[in-house]
């Protein structure tokens, strides 16, 4: 039981960053299935590394500097999974008239207008966002980036209970988590994971924050929703990254009511 969950974890973990894992020889689709409840752990492997990035340089360099090179970190951590997912769906649903014309554009491997616009300008967001935070306190930005990273990969996850998936499963590497769906238990599990470094905070009002970092996922699913009838695994992506971008700008927004 114990080594399945290990399989489990190591699967997300070798799929979401280049973070060096070891291989399976018996490796089933079912280990990618049941690894999305591990999801947000992979959010607080990502969101330390970047949270330590910019807690060992704002020792050393200018508070903007480190908090550039905190984000670095969490893109190259990656390997900019979530961002070319952004960048695929400002550039399908940017140049796309039709469902057919957005799922063709959403499959080009290139990055168009729309597409580099649109990640150029989520980027600046979130590094604006984190040098604001990080004027008022050091540890609150640490704190921030780490639970930004994981719950908005919970807060994309739920589109595999909640929306259909769109695309020819069968061509899709993303097939075993848009055929199955995790048990309540599982699900729950996930949860307790992505909200455990909620209670890190020094003021529960901050908690508010992944309440409101949810909104994005409840109007991103009904705009893919309308125009394609369900979510793709950019469309998985684009919503982790706007999630995480609200959930910073949420911190900024109670800060100045409490």
């Amino acid at each position: 039981m114990i080594r399945k969950e290990i399989r489990y974890f190591f699967t997300a973990l070798m799929f979401f960053t280049r973070i060096p894992c070891p291989t399976f020889p018996d490796y089933k689709e079912e280990y990618l299935n049941k690894s999305r409840k591990y999801f947000p752990l992979i959010g607080w492997v990502v969101g330390g590394i970047a949270a330590s990035v910019l807690l060992a340089f704002s020792y050393i360099l200018p508070i903007t500097v480190s908090v550039l090179l905190s984000v670095i970190a969490g893109v190259w951590v990656t390997g900019a999974f979530h961002e070319d997912g952004f960048a695929d769906i400002c550039d399908a649903f940017g140049g796309g008239w039709t469902k057919e014309q957005i799922l063709r554009i959403m499959k080009d491997s290139r990055v168009g207008a729309f597409g580099a616009i649109g990640i150029f300008l989520i980027v600046l967001i979130k590094i604006f966002a984190l040098i604001e935070i990080a004027q008022l306190d050091i540890w609150l930005t640490c704190w921030a980036i780490l639970n930004g990273h994981t719950c908005s990969r919970f807060v994309a996850s739920t589109f595999v209970h909640s929306h259909e998936y769109v695309q020819d499963i069968d061509k899709s590497k993303s097939k075993p988590i848009a055929n199955n769906k995790l048990s309540f238990a599982e699900m729950f599990y996930s949860f307790v994971i992505a909200i455990l470094p909620l209670f890190l905070s020094i003021n529960w009002w901050y908690l508010l924050a992944f309440p409101i970092a949810y909104l994005p996922k409840i109007y991103l699913g009904y705009f893919f929703n309308k125009f394609i009838g369900g979510y793709t695994g950019d469309c998985l992506g684009a919503t982790q990254q706007v999630s995480e971008v609200v959930f910073y700008l949420s911190i900024l927004g109670i800060w100045k009511f409490i």
